[in-house]
């Protein structure tokens, strides 16, 4: 079921009254109903895939509750209890994900030795948003070994937690820490929350449907026929792209985030204007928040993370490098994601040579344009992050370094096709500049009633004149 159909249009108003009128004097009501509305919500891809969810769940709520009976002295038993979580997740997660990639790369690899092999091969599909409430339910058990958690004895609330349909398959990747408690204690109705959560899901319907869906019409043509467009329509393609891929994963994390509003959650923020960095550093600590900080949690920091001292230096750039080549294998199973991926973690390694520092300070402060010393940065930085873009959309590495190649020569300089869809860009970044101080652009408008109602309608009718209320719409990252 996604967002952007009219069954979740119908779904949802459904799941609200009956929780807010049916079941709002019983908290364990409450949470049984968001499980069942959660399984159904992603039965409605593929029910056979429910079986994981549950499994999943129920390991490491039992897992948990074993490990916080544990005194810590007793680390070997806790730490078997660990591994058997790390094994069963990570396990289903590597075979779903990984399986047909390993073994095609193997026989690949088998293939150019000379070697001619004949393993079996299976067609695993992808169970969508495997990737995300795998994480989600490691970081618990992770949390209860290291002692930063106490285990829930309620599997109602733990359940939930888990398949909280919101941000169940494309995130924002929750910590047991922030979200579960919130299924632990009575939930009442906050009407201005509601109202917040509201405009927020209508931002987010809007980044995806009118922006996202729109310049996809433009990109997918564009790589489609790389071979024959111009330099200057694959740079205009691989912008777009950033910036549809950008609106159709944040504008999932805004409807996400305001539907649980709408049921009294809070989840973390997962996207802050990331287009407007000026390092490699701050763009990763402004796109996909809630991932980057789980892999700088669980991944780096175990790694050693960036220590002290001048010797630590070499280690801290190792550490980053694999942590970001992590980070891309989770987003796919191809080499262009590792790739992508490493990109990323070499693009930091100025940063910490020269020792770079900056400060937490908004891009251009409370002014209209950047500082005089932020635009190169910023041109730097968003050229780098959208010439990464190649990877991350190409079937293969050879395919992403002939689009690369491409794009410098002599017709870079040419009018480029599909310069109807610029608008789409200008009219996001102009917006988003504006807004760059609140968490999403409709949180504060600066208006009279009238016109913020004008707003919101204008927004209402793009949305309904321009959108594809079809499967057809999906979201980008329920593919990893």
């Amino acid at each position: 079921m996604l967002f952007n159909s009219i069954e979740f249009f119908l779904f949802l108003p459904i799941v609200f009254c009956l929780y807010w009128f049916v079941t709002n004097r019983n908290l364990r009501l409450q949470n049984v109903l968001i499980i069942v509305a959660s399984y159904v919500f992603y039965g409605a891809w593929d029910w056979r895939f429910l079986g994981l969810i549950a499994f999943s769940s129920l390991v490491d709520f039992l897992i948990g509750r074993r490990m916080g009976a544990l005194p810590k002295e007793k680390k070997r038993p806790r730490k078997l209890l660990l591994f058997a979580s790390l094994a069963v997740n990570l396990g289903i997660l590597g075979f779903f994900k990984y399986y047909n990639f390993f073994t095609d790369s193997l026989i690949d690899l088998l293939t150019s030795l000379g070697i001619h092999a004949n393993f079996s091969t299976l067609y695993v599909i992808l169970p969508v948003g495997i990737s995300f409430y795998t994480f989600q339910t490691l970081s618990y058990t992770i949390d209860i070994y290291r002692g930063k958690l106490k285990p829930t004895d309620d599997p109602v609330a733990f359940f939930a937690f888990v398949s909280f349909f919101p941000q169940l398959v494309a995130g924002p990747i929750e910590r047991a820490s922030n979200l579960l408690p919130q299924f632990q204690k009575e939930r009442t109705f906050d009407f201005t929350q509601a109202r917040d959560g509201t405009r927020q899901i209508l931002w987010g319907l809007f980044k995806k449907i009118v922006i996202a869906d729109n310049l996809a019409l433009a990109v997918d043509p564009i790589f489609a026929n790389y071979t024959e467009m111009s330099g200057s329509a694959l740079l205009l393609g691989l912008i777009f792209f950033g910036f549809q891929i950008y609106c159709d994963f944040s504008g999932y994390s805004d409807i996400a985030i305001g539907t649980a509003r709408l049921f009294g959650f809070r989840l973390m923020t997962n996207f802050a204007y990331p287009f407007f960095s000026r390092d490699i550093s701050e763009f990763w600590n402004r796109w996909h928040i809630s991932l980057s900080t789980w892999f700088r949690d669980y991944v780096f920091i175990p790694l050693g993370g960036s220590g002290r001292g001048k010797a630590w230096k070499r280690i801290f750039a190792v550490n980053i490098v694999i942590t970001f080549t992590i980070s891309g294998l989770w987003h796919g199973a191809n080499w262009t994601f590792l790739v992508w991926g490493a990109l990323h973690g070499l693009f930091y390694l100025p940063l910490i040579f020269f020792q770079r520092k900056r400060g937490t300070q908004i891009m251009g402060g409370k002014g209209w344009l950047p500082a005089p010393n932020e635009w190169h940065k910023w041109v730097i930085t968003f050229t780098a992050v959208t010439l990464t873009w190649a990877f991350f959309r190409s079937p293969s590495i050879a395919d992403a370094l002939q689009y690369l190649a491409g794009i410098f020569d002599r017709s870079l300089l040419s009018l480029p096709p599909y310069k109807n869809f610029i608008p789409y860009v200008v009219f996001l970044f102009l917006v988003e500049w504006i807004s760059r101080h609140q968490k999403y652009p409709l949180e504060k408008l600066p208006f009279a009633k009238p016109i913020r109602w004008g707003i919101y309608f204008a927004l209402i009718v793009a949305i309904v004149v321009l959108g594809d209320f079809s499967q057809k719409g999906e979201f980008i990252y329920f593919q990893f």
